[in-house]
Formats: structure tokens, sequence, C-alpha cells
């Protein structure tokens, strides 16, 4: 089995789409030896910020001389981002290897596997083959039904920000979806919150007084951003300075989490000294999240496609980007909640540029421009992301500025016009 014979096996594992459910996993992983049972691992949940927190945990964790394993979803540029050991994105043969493993163990189930449960699969045997000290683990979707929920005893569970999103699947309001998320959660494991709205804390400190886990929420109260330059943001925490180039106010608030989380895993007897977790925190990197590609003009990439992401991007054009000509270079997925999006991110642009993203649930370019004349400001759409981004380079200028958001499926292709891997 070659490379493009394992894409394409485990792209054809999608007959049953998106179903919740843990039953086809648990017996998957049964059939190839629970590999999920041999590494040690947090489980990381939430709407937001869950990625950026799962890169800052594993890049500390690295950092102090742990081999690391980080899996997270979806990838940007290649599906082999989704499982890394040490930074390191898991190579073609021992991703081919793992997959003809696992195919008869998939193929002589009842009932097959879906992509994402396949993808679990292939990811804790390959961490389980690494012999990974500590892997970090982000879910997919949700939380309780998700297929990484297989884990029975992860050594913290880390419940980042949670808002709509999904809501045909995991609830119509925050606090059902916070319960969802919440199903991380484990007897008498640790866990940390990331500080948010009472209601949906109330629903994770409920759930961990009833199965007796320690609970850890961070202290806005003692996070400090503080001034700095474009390309580096510099925050006070609990009394400690720090630094990242993961940019902006929410990004301060997940380093908070993953300093919370770094106090539990020392607390369960891992070493980890202030300089991996200085280091980890200064070289992590995780692309689109509000990542600065190029200058003249500048052009940022993120992959927001919610209503809480378009807040963020809003806030950081604000703070690093003031009274710059702004082309907002955006496209989105017809089944997202694209109104809200628009309506935060409208009053920060002057002018937009829309693509349609690469996937078959995209709404058109042509659709989307139509969509967003009701701001009053100049549209064009495009017929390729590629043109999209030569035509909103051209339109802000060398002093402008260009901001790519709306689908994280827009983000691979934007970076593949400027070389970028």
């Amino acid at each position: 089995m070659d490379i493009n014979e394992a894409m394409r096996y485990i792209h054809s594992v999608s007959w049953l789409g998106s179903v919740p459910g843990l039953e086809r996993i648990g017996e998957l992983l049964r059939r190839i030896g629970d590999p999920q049972d041999k590494v040690k691992c947090v489980h990381i949940a939430g709407t937001n910020g869950k990625g950026s927190t799962a890169a800052m945990l594993a890049n500390i964790l690295k950092n102090a001389g742990y081999d690391t394993g980080l899996c997270t979803s979806p990838y940007i540029f290649r599906f082999n981002e989704r499982m890394q050991v040490n930074g390191r994105e898991i190579d073609d043969g021992e991703l081919c290897d793992i997959v003809e493993f696992i195919r008869p163990h998939a193929e002589a189930m009842e009932q097959h596997p879906t992509e994402f449960e396949l993808v679990c699969a292939i990811t804790f045997e390959y961490f389980a083959r690494r012999k990974c000290d500590i892997a970090v683990v982000e879910t997919g979707m949700g939380g309780r039904l998700d297929a990484t929920n297989v884990i029975k005893s992860p050594l913290c569970s880390v419940i980042t920000n949670i808002g709509l999103d999904h809501t045909a699947v995991l609830g119509s309001t925050v606090e059902a979806i916070a319960a969802e998320k919440a199903g991380i959660i484990k007897p008498g494991c640790p866990a940390v919150l990331y500080s948010q709205g009472e209601s949906v804390m109330d629903v994770i400190r409920s759930r961990c007084e009833q199965l007796g886990c320690p609970l850890t929420v961070t202290d806005p109260g003692r996070l400090e951003v503080l001034p700095g330059g474009i390309g580096r943001l510099e925050f006070v925490y609990r009394g400690e300075r720090y630094a990242t180039p993961l940019l902006g106010e929410h990004q301060a608030k997940n380093a908070a989490a993953v300093l919370e989380t770094v106090s539990v895993l020392r607390g369960e007897g891992y070493d980890i000294p202030d300089s991996a977790v200085r280091a980890g925190l200064e070289t992590v990197k995780w692309p689109a999240r509000f990542e600065i590609i190029s200058e003249k003009p500048w052009f940022v990439v993120d992959g927001g496609h919610n209503p809480q992401c378009a807040e963020t991007v809003a806030a950081n054009i604000r703070r690093y980007f003031p009274d710059i000509h702004t082309v907002l270079l955006t496209g989105v997925l017809a089944d997202k909640d694209y109104g809200s999006l628009a309506d935060i991110l409208a009053p920060a642009a002057d002018e937009f540029v829309t693509v349609a993203p690469n996937s078959p649930r995209a709404l058109s370019a042509g659709d989307y421009a139509e969509f967003l004349e009701k701001y009053g400001k100049p549209v064009t759409a495009c017929g390729s992301i590629a043109a999209g981004v030569a035509e909103a380079r051209r339109r802000a200028g060398d002093g402008g500025l260009v901001v790519a958001v709306g689908s994280l499926y827009m983000a691979g292709p934007i970076r593949d016009c400027f070389g970028l891997e």
C-alpha cells in the first residue's frame, strides 16, 4: 500500500458520515489491542481554542523531554498533520503500515467505522507504537460521544472556551453544548476549565462534583496582556511573565489553561521545568490562527468560522492593525451561521473579496458576495482561492491589510499560494 492508496481507503470509510457513539470505535480498538490504553493522555474539548491549547501543551511537554504525541483535527495542509510525535507528523510509510494493519479489522466489523473513528484508531496505534510518554488529544466535534472519548482515565481533562457551533448535533444552548463537552471528564480524574460564563462553568462544576474530580479554573483576575508589537504576545499570569507567537488576548487565556494543566501534571509526578514551559510557549507553531504570513500588504490567515472566532479576529484587527485599510478575504460553508460571522467582521473591514472554500458544503463566492452587499462596502467575487488572494492583495496595496477568515478549508490553499507548508 502506498500513501495514495492509504488516503483513498481512509476517505472511503465515510459511508456513515458523522455518527456519534462509541460502540464502533470501541470494537475497532479492541480488535487491534486497545492501543489507547497504552499511552497516558491529556484530553481537550471545547468549541474554540482547543487546538491552540493542545499545541502549546504538547510543545511544553516536548521541551521537558517527554516523547509527546499530539492529536488534532482538522488538518490545514496535509492529512499527516493530525497525528504528530515531538512536533513531527507521521511519515507516509508508517501511516501506510498502520492503515494496512487496521484495515482487515475494520472490514471484519458488522458495522464499519466512520472516517473519524478510523483516524482515531490510527492515531492511538501510532502513539502506542512510538511508545509515547504522554499524548495530548483534541476531540473532534463534541466530547461525550466523540470517538476520542475512549480514553478511560485521562491525566487531565481540559475544557476550553465553549460557544454555539454544531448545534444540530450538540444542542442549541451553550449549556447543552457544555454538557456534551463535559463528557470527557472521567471519575476521579482532574480537570482544568477556561474561565467563561457562569452558566457554562456551573455545568462543568456539577459534572466534576458528581464524579469526584478536582477542578481548576483559570483566574482571569491574575492574567494581564501586555502591550506588544505585531508577531508576539506577551502576558503575565499569576505573577510570571510569558510570551508566545500566537496572537490575541484569547491566546493568553488559552495559555492560562495550559499553565494550569502543567500544574496538574506536576502534581501527578511529571517533571516540567519552568524553562520548558517558557520555551514551549515561545516556540509553538499553530498555523491559521491569526497567523501573519506576509507583509506589504500585511496578510493574515485565520481559520475562524463561528461568531466567537469572529469576535477574536475583529479584536485582533483593532489591536494589531488599527487605522489600516482592511480587505476581508472570506469564504464560508453554507451550513454555518455566516450571517452572524459577517455581522461581527463587517465593521472591521473596508471591503470584501469572496471565494468558495474547498468543500462540497461551500457557499458560492457569488452568493456570498450578494449577501455581503447589504453592508454597503465594495464586494468582489473571485472564481478561485488563488484569484481571491491576488485580488485581495491588489486591493489592499502595500500599506494595507488582508485578513482571510471564514473557514479552515481556505487556510491550506491560501498558505500554499505563499509557498508555506
